[in-house]
């Protein structure tokens, strides 16, 4: 390598979704030929913006399992809707012992939840709401489950209605989104009919004169 050539260090990009572990245990599994030694996993995954999702797998090596929990992890990822930085309105939602309530807040309150719920909501970019465990469990695999059954649950006319609040008052304060141009496409021409011509008015014939017999 020739002196006084600078090595460039190339970008590193940065990665679509923000990972946490939220569960991480060794497992044992007794077979005939002894003991064998594992790891799980439970990682949430989320992008802040409205999608979210977790994962749950085992591995040899912590790092293992970590790797293989994230790739479960985006294939169950949901669309989380954000109205006014909150959700459109109250769910519960129950997963075998685990059971969640999730309430609305106002703008600024912050995420008002303990646990695994906090994690759940953060990641999916939700800015402001309330959360309570219900259950009898303190299972946070549970616990993810019965949150995310929760966040799926939310009626679509709800969603609609809150979507339109949200565009009125986006309107009144000034902001507006950036609209995609619509889409031209290739107009087909249509052979048109003839147009039919009018009739045309003659004019009457005159009346024949009668003839006069001879005496």
């Amino acid at each position: 390598m020739e002196k006084g050539r600078k090595k460039f260090k190339q970008k590193s990009e940065k990665p679509e979704f923000d990972q946490n572990i939220v569960d991480l245990a060794r497992v044992t599994r007794v077979t005939s030929g002894g003991k064998h030694l594992s790891f799980r996993a439970c990682v949430v995954i989320g992008d802040r913006k409205g999608r979210v999702g977790y994962g749950v797998d085992k591995g040899n090596d912590v790092q293992i399992a970590v790797q293989k929990a994230v790739n479960q992890a985006k294939k169950n990822i949901i669309t989380v809707p954000i109205v006014f930085g909150t959700i459109p309105h109250i769910v519960e939602a129950k997963y075998k012992s685990g059971k969640v309530l999730v309430k609305p807040a106002p703008l600024g309150s912050g995420i008002i939840a303990g646990s695994v719920i906090r994690t759940v909501l953060e990641m999916s970019g939700i800015q402001s709401a309330s959360a309570k465990m219900l259950g009898k469990t303190n299972n946070k695999i549970t616990n993810v489950k019965a949150t995310f059954e929760a966040l799926q649950s939310f009626k679509p006319e709800a969603v609609a209605r809150a979507r339109v609040c949200e565009a009125k008052k986006n309107e009144q304060m000034g902001i507006t989104k950036v609209r995609l141009a619509p889409v031209v496409t290739e107009k087909k021409e249509v052979k048109k009919a003839p147009a039919r011509r009018a009739p045309v008015k003659r004019a009457p014939k005159p009346a024949e004169k009668p003839v006069k017999k001879e005496e």
